[in-house]
């Protein structure tokens, strides 16, 4: 069992940096100016890149660049010089999404470990089995997972597991939300999560009717509270855990200083005392005092259901510090009974029964009618106020003046407050040089001599007192001096600014010594380009028309889908009716499509979890008994074991996120025989990936896309009692839909494993664009109908069917009209726009 655990620090500016290193980090993560997961941090220009691996590597932490946004075909010129730059600057690893990436980096950097980020969406063994495969050294593991599974990875994982341990949480699995993306053209993909799960929602029925009315729920109903674990680090550690994240590189300095430093000293007391862990109740004011909004253990306890939910408030809301007891109008000043102690500086926030939040600085402080510095819990207190509260109006502290100067201390000091030890030897005698020998607590050495030789002294000859006072003068380097042995023969004479000069030389050279562990071998000078590393096979691809792709998740609707005109049909995987399909149903779809002539794509669940490894294995022993013509996989670890399973063709599904060729050429490799594109590409895009590899592509261009998915869900939270640990199932006897401010509706479905999947409000519709999917030589286009009924699958279908084989002879195409067949709530999706 490892015993030394990793605490890793987000960094998103220099000052977070330097908190970071000072706070007791063991590495760091953070982004450059292109290709990461948080475009709106300040990130890092190429040159303070170079500088932050410098000072993280003389103190002897790692840094891990995050890479993790997919790129699409032309981004790959300034990808690979990218991860060029990134390997000769000696960072640690690299954090990926876009397996397309991974594939790029192998190749061009060879010796640049890489990290599966959360964005991977890595949530079993098989997944992490598959990862190791293909030359990654850490999975950075769904934050869906329980302790269980945590656990049970890490006993068999190959490689290193990196968890998430405080922090904002996503409410859809990482990776897989598209929220941002089609609703504001703001992919998380790429970066720029515009987060709608922090907006207001309302959950309502068919009648449009406000469900929670009257039982006490807020209107953030996507917006989750803040992960904390310190209470749980004996277990992740036991577990097993190589690497604790914690999120907040968009989170200022002293987030970063105040939230490592006490991981930092709760993971060391674990260490060094297993059997008497305690977190102080100061720690955890601390970490709230910081930033909350107000804190979850998320899944790994359990599902709380909606306590998991800070649906009162999706931002900071500080720590209670009391209650309002009066309010005296006139001077505008609030008395407060104090449950912690407030100080002049300080911020507080009212929370008033009417009119929302009312925010001010306590820039006076009165106790008894005295003006005084700060007061302590138990007391009244009267502050000003710029506008009217009430009493029993609650009172929190969104700003602590004392904590933040103490958090401040670790990144404002000029000078650094975690020194290594060293050791120095002096030797000087008259007629030769004074030499420094600098020797680190890790046992690196830097020497220097001075260019001055010894002279016989006439007033003053060197003692050890003098020359441990010119090598004590350290000041902003990363050492300090521990012990000195000095061997001065005779009374030798050499001026002070020479020993200082050594003294300069020989951290210098300690320095390069410390750093020349991270040098790694030199690069090929030549350039190479994304054609070289997967070569364009389209001699192997045959060109055959386009065909038509129809998902459903019911017989009814197969057999509608088939009726209509579907080529092919995609059945089974998660189901929106809350209801497992049966292996019956599986045996009959495949007999009804064979009857029909047509072929059939058997789909098995998005996400499987552990606990589902037993029923996925089962499920695809049953497929391939009943030879379907392709087996649907979505995610990595059913991939990995579909191919030890099944000799049957796969098919990548658009949740592996497949933006660019080398994703394309990636999977082609192991063995997928078709995929499709990430619904975020373009035209442009999707031509610039069309013909590159042999599998076929498809595009969906029909339905109502799902947004997000989550083990989170609403209905069961907040209708039927899930935080009591046994749900009424309260989604089977109803629909419901959540309702933002611009009083659009997202449908919300459930399927047979409890997960909640969003739907997108508006219905994609490609109807008078058929024709360019043909003339960019997609090979199959898809229709999304597990939603509606057969009569709306088959009306669809037929509509498809009917502009595929009539072509521009079509008479909608004709006229240029496709109102008659188009409701005025349809999207494009990315398909003209794209996104940022």
């Amino acid at each position: 069992m490892r015993t030394v655990v990793e605490l890793l620090a987000p960094v998103g500016s220099k000052e977070a940096l330097l908190a970071a290193l000072e706070s007791g980090a063991d590495a760091v993560y953070l982004g450059g100016k292109m290709f990461g997961a948080r475009h709106y941090a300040p990130n890092f220009t190429d040159e303070e890149l170079a500088e932050a691996v410098r000072q993280a590597h003389l103190r002897g932490i790692s840094v891990y660049v995050t890479v993790n946004t997919l790129v699409d075909n032309g981004e790959m010129p300034l990808l690979i010089d990218y991860l060029h730059y990134l390997y000769q600057i000696g960072v640690d690893a690299i954090i990926v999404q876009d397996i397309g990436v991974a594939c790029i980096a192998r190749a061009v950097v060879p010796h640049l470990p890489i990290h599966a980020s959360t964005q991977m969406t890595v949530h079993n063994l098989a997944g992490v089995q598959f990862l190791a495969e293909h030359g990654f050294t850490r999975a950075v593991l769904a934050r869906e997972l329980s302790l269980d599974d945590i656990a049970y990875i890490c006993r068999h994982a190959p490689i290193e597991i990196e968890t998430f341990i405080h922090g904002a949480l996503c409410i859809c699995y990482s990776g897989q939300c598209l929220m941002s993306s089609l609703i504001g053209g703001r992919s998380g993909n790429r970066g720029r999560c515009a987060q709608p799960c922090r907006l207001p929602y309302t959950l309502v029925d068919k009648e449009g009717r406000n469900v929670l009315e009257g039982r006490d729920a807020g209107e953030y109903l996507l917006s989750p509270k803040d992960l904390k674990t310190i209470e749980h680090i004996p277990r992740l550690i036991e577990a097993g855990v190589v690497s604790f994240k914690i999120e907040g590189r968009m989170k200022r300095p002293e987030y970063v200083a105040v939230v490592v430093d006490t991981y930092r000293r709760a993971i060391d007391a674990y260490l060094a005392n297993k059997t008497n862990f305690t977190v102080s109740t100061q720690d955890h004011k601390d970490l709230a005092q910081i930033f909350n909004r107000d804190f979850t253990t998320a899944y790994l306890l359990g599902k709380e259901g909606r306590f998991m939910m800070s649906d009162r408030r999706p931002n900071n809301r500080g720590v209670r510090i009391g209650r309002v007891i009066d309010y005296l109008p006139r001077e505008k000043t609030a008395v407060i009974r104090l449950d912690e102690p407030l100080a002049l500086g300080d911020m507080v926030e009212f929370w008033v029964k009417v009119g929302g939040r009312v925010c001010t600085n306590v820039t006076s402080l009165k106790l008894q009618g005295q003006d005084v510095p700060e007061a302590p819990a138990g007391r009244a207190v009267a502050i000003p106020v710029p506008s009217p509260v009430r009493p029993g109006d609650r009172v929190f502290k969104t700003f602590d003046a004392k904590l933040m100067e103490r958090a401040r201390a670790f990144f404002n000091a000029g000078a650094p407050l975690r020194r290594i030890a060293v050791d120095a030897e002096v030797d000087v005698g008259e007629g030769r040089p004074l030499t420094i020998t600098f020797t680190d607590v890790d046992g690196f050495r830097g020497a220097a001599a001075t260019n001055f030789v010894a002279e016989r002294a006439i007033k003053r000859p060197l003692t050890e007192e003098t020359v441990k006072k010119q090598l004590e003068r350290l000041g902003t380097t990363v050492f300090a001096l521990r012990n000195l042995t000095c061997r001065i023969e005779g009374e030798a004479m050499v001026p002070l600014s020479e020993i200082n000069e050594a003294r300069r030389k020989a951290v210098e050279a300690l320095e390069q010594a410390r750093l020349s562990r991270y040098r790694r071998p030199d690069l090929s000078p030549r350039s190479i380009t994304l054609e070289e590393l997967c070569p364009p096979d389209k001699a192997a691809r045959t060109k055959v028309k386009t065909e038509l792709v129809v998902n459903v998740d019911t017989m009814e609707k197969l057999k509608a889908a088939l009726i209509a005109g579907a080529d092919w049909v995609l059945y089974g995987g998660e189901t929106y009716t809350h209801r497992a399909i049966t292996a019956d149903e599986y045996r009959q779809a495949v007999e009804l499509t064979r009857h029909y002539g047509r072929k059939i794509i058997l789909n098995t669940p998005r996400l499987v979890k552990e606990w589902q490894m037993p029923g996925l294995r089962k499920e695809l022993e049953l497929f391939s008994e009943l030879c379907p013509d392709a087996i649907s996989v979505g995610n990595l670890g059913s991939l990995h074991i579909a191919r030890t399973i099944c000799s049957l063709p796969l098919h990548a599904d658009f949740s592996f996120n497949i933006y660019n060729s080398a994703a394309v050429c990636f999977l082609v490799a192991q063995g997928v025989a078709s995929l499709t594109l990430s619904p975020e590409l373009n035209f442009g895009q999707i031509e610039n990936i069309a013909g590159w590899g042999s599998a076929a592509l498809e595009c969906i261009v029909h339905g109502y896309l799902p947004l997000m998915v989550s083990e989170y869900c609403v209905v069961g939270s907040f209708i039927g009692g899930l935080h009591t640990g046994n749900c009424n199932q309260a989604c089977r006897r109803g629909e419901y839909w959540l309702r933002d401010r611009m009083n659009e509706k997202f449908a919300v479905a459930t399927d047979q494993f409890c997960r909640m999947h969003i739907l997108n409000a508006k219905e994609l519709s490609m109807l008078p664009h058929v024709m360019k999917f043909i003339q960019l030589g997609i090979d199959r286009i898809r229709i999304e109908a597990k939603t509606g009924d057969p009569a709306y699958v088959q009306r669809v279908t037929q509509l498809y069917r009917q502009l595929l084989d009539y072509g521009e002879a079509h008479p909608l195409l004709i006229k240029g009209d496709f109102s008659v067949v188009e409701h005025a709530d349809i999207t494009r999706g990315h398909y003209f726009r794209g996104v940022l």
